[in-house]
């Protein structure tokens, strides 16, 4: 059973990498920037521990939750893979595939996208953000940030179970436990089930997931552990809403669904991970490799921005059938060297094999919503796309952790990335079979990468408070990602490429009671892949030249009184393109000078959280996100907007019960742009509340 803490507030420090710390006041301890286990606040790097506890103070299940209150972090929920998704912003770029999901040290996803629909938050111990790259440990599969769910190791859990209801048919389940151990064999199980509506007519999400963890010590001097999850995910998704000149077009009700009547996102996901890890003279040996597969139905339809019918028809529908298998290998050594020298030294592989058939149709689809609407399997077939990709990461690191002198620890690491991809790509003409076209494209880059960093301790007092300034630069490049879309996608795009300086300040404990941090940014960008459309108005995705993200992020945590915490941040992105001309619709458009679609330069958040560990407890949460534009022309500029979380309960001998509140406010903005529908857009999950009832066991 978790430590009873006063750190629900952590989750609320925002831009702050030291505050989320447990009752001991140890400081916070992570392992995504460095893979050797180092306190945060030594570390030359932004980077924000959220403790599990926190998530379940709050009744967070989703990504966009565990995020709400990371300093310079945006997490709208939604966009393209379902309601129950997000599209996280770091260091201002709005991009789904730009950053690295990582659970349990494997990524999430693998070679391919983000999983986030199917990320298990149950009995998570921690979650670790650290915004940039990680051009060594994860090499050419991070570029804006990694973010990292911790689960509870074999053998330990939360041990709590909890049930809750809410609004829009709302029900959820959780189980966490330490199964009985057997000899040395230790052993822990979570399982998680839930269900939901939406405001949005036929919207609705629901899930059921597993994950076992086992242990066997003493096995040849080590120890080998056994991670096995499984992921039944259904859900119906929204129909983003098309633009029309500057604004979202009027005629589609915020809760219309304009989806054929067999919408679905399916998936279902099952993965195995081994562990092995042992002292040897060489250093301390740690290897793991997983092989995960995922079947997905995805079945939905797009308004076109003609939005009235021609030849009777204004949507267009697809039916698609996907499977990916992602197989992750990884052995390091670390060992610790004369001189206050830690040396870090391994190889890696990511294996992707991803398969897809889109059968494309069109349709008429009521702009009220209130029409009848057909099965995408009653309509003619237009078109059949298949791809079959398979993507392959090598690598090779080495990364130096030296303390020199007593307060200053500088970091740095050399990776070389061998990455290949092979693509190809079919399209059968439901019309004209003259019209048939079939493309193999390949592409193979073999580039180094790597980071240097200090951090030095500039004060520090008897009592543990400490002020330290840092400063890093990191180079990486990521191969293009595939987006799975409809539509016929021949070409493997260049690999993006960005070289970061970054430089802060951060402190904890001053006072007894004040940590705060403040980081500057700079990245330069190039071939950052968007989605425009062609002549024809279809939805393509082409390399975008160079682009500038840069910014300040400040974050402040106050402890009012041993139970009682404030936390304030602010963030301001500048997030432009320096060099791309865009095509939009068959016209050429200057994008030099024009900021990032969906990229607001002003970010805040203010969090009040009460938490005893007796008797009554709540939280106040408001987020802003500022005034953005959602096309690369800046000719549809959006208003900023708030949000507002709230939780109020009671706990008393192992048991709690409490009310939760999500986007109390009701706002209802555009915050994600679809990859696959035209100028379309996707709005703000609605307003949610939530009931549940807990216990230890």
């Amino acid at each position: 059973m978790r430590r009873a803490s006063h750190g629900l507030l952590g989750l609320l420090t925002l831009a702050t990498p030291a505050i989320a710390r447990a009752q001991s006041g140890i400081d916070t301890i992570e392992v995504t920037a460095t893979r050797v286990p180092e306190p945060v606040i030594e570390v030359p790097a932004s980077v924000t521990v959220v403790p599990g506890a926190d998530l379940r103070d709050r009744a967070v299940t989703d990504l966009a939750g565990a995020l709400a209150l990371v300093s310079g972090v945006e997490a709208p929920s939604g966009g393209d893979a379902g309601p129950a998704s997000a599209v996280p912003s770091l260091l201002g770029l709005h991009e789904f595939d730009a950053f690295l999901l990582v659970v349990d040290g494997v990524p999430w996803g693998g070679a391919f996208n983000p999983s986030i629909p199917t990320l298990d938050l149950t009995d998570v111990q921690k979650v670790e953000v650290l915004k940039g790259a990680a051009p060594v440990d994860f090499g050419a599969t991070s570029f804006v940030g990694v973010i990292q769910a911790v689960h509870y190791p074999a053998g330990e859990a939360e041990n709590r179970v909890m049930l809750g209801a809410g609004t829009n048919g709302q029900t959820i389940g959780t189980l966490s436990a330490a199964l009985p151990s057997i000899g040395n064999y230790r052993q822990s199980i979570s399982l998680e089930g839930q269900s939901r509506g939406y405001s949005v007519d036929r919207e609705a999400y629901s899930a059921g997931r597993m994950l076992y963890r086992g242990a066997l010590e003493d096995v040849a001097g080590g120890r080998l552990s056994l991670d096995i999850s499984l992921d039944d995910t259904r859900t119906t998704p929204p129909s983003p809403i098309p633009r029309v000149g500057g604004d979202l077009t009027p005629l589609v009700s915020v809760n219309a669904n304009l989806n054929p009547s067999d919408a679905r996102v399916d998936e279902n996901q099952y993965q195995g991970v081994l562990r092995y890890a042992r002292p040897t003279d060489l250093g301390a040996w740690e290897t793991t490799a997983s092989w995960t597969f995922s079947d997905v139905s995805d079945v939905r339809g797009f308004l076109r921005p003609t939005l009235f019918a021609v030849d009777g028809q204004n949507a267009d529908s697809q039916n698609q059938a996907r499977r990916t298998e992602d197989g992750y290998f990884d052995t390091h050594f670390s060992k610790t060297l004369p001189g206050h020298v830690t040396l870090l030294y391994g190889a890696d592989m990511l294996y992707g094999l991803g398969k897809q058939d889109s059968v494309n149709g069109a349709y008429d689809a009521p702009l009220c919503g209130c029409g009848s609407l057909p099965a995408t399997t009653q309509l003619h077939v237009d078109e059949i796309n298949s791809v079959d990709d398979r993507r392959e990461f090598f690598g090779q690191y080495a990364q130096v952790d030296w303390t020199p002198v007593a307060g200053l620890d500088v970091l740095g690491g050399v990776r070389l990335n061998e990455t290949r991809e092979r693509l190809f790509s079919r399209h059968i003409d439901g019309f004209d079979a003259t019209n048939d076209l079939a493309r193999l494209s390949a592409r193979g880059v073999t580039r180094p990468a790597g980071t240097i960093g200090a951090n030095y301790t500039v004060w520090r007092s008897g009592r543990g408070a400490r002020v330290a300034v840092y400063a890093d630069y990191r180079d990486t490049f990521k191969p293009a990602a595939i987006d799975f879309g409809p539509d016929y996608t021949p070409l493997v795009l260049s690999p993006e490429t960005a070289d970061t300086v970054e430089a802060g300040v951060k402190a904890n404990r001053l006072a007894g009671i004040l940590d705060f941090d403040l980081d500057a940014f700079r990245m330069n960008f190039r071939n950052l892949v968007v989605q425009t459309t062609d002549a024809t108005g279809n939805p393509i995705l082409q390399n975008a030249g160079a682009q500038i993200l840069q910014g300040v992020d400040a974050g402040l945590d106050a402890r009012l009184a041993p139970d009682l915490r404030l936390a304030l941040n602010g963030s301001y992105h500048d997030a432009h393109f320096t060099r791309y001309v865009a095509s939009e619709g068959g016209t050429n458009v200057n994008a030099a000078g024009k900021e990032l679609p969906l990229s607001p330069k002003f970010l805040a958040a203010a969090g009040l959280l009460y938490s005893p560990d007796q008797g009554i407890f709540g939280s106040t949460i408001v987020n802003y996100i500022g005034p953005r534009f959602l096309d690369i022309a800046n000719t549809a500029p959006i208003r900023g907007y708030m949000t507002l979380a709230a939780t109020i309960g009671v706990r008393w001998r192992g048991y709690q019960i409490m009310v939760s509140g999500t986007n109390l406010t009701d706002a209802r903005p555009p915050v994600t742009a679809s990859e696959f529908g035209d100028q379309s857009y996707y709005l703000l999950n609605g307003r949610s509340v939530l009931v549940t009832a807990s216990a230890d066991i």
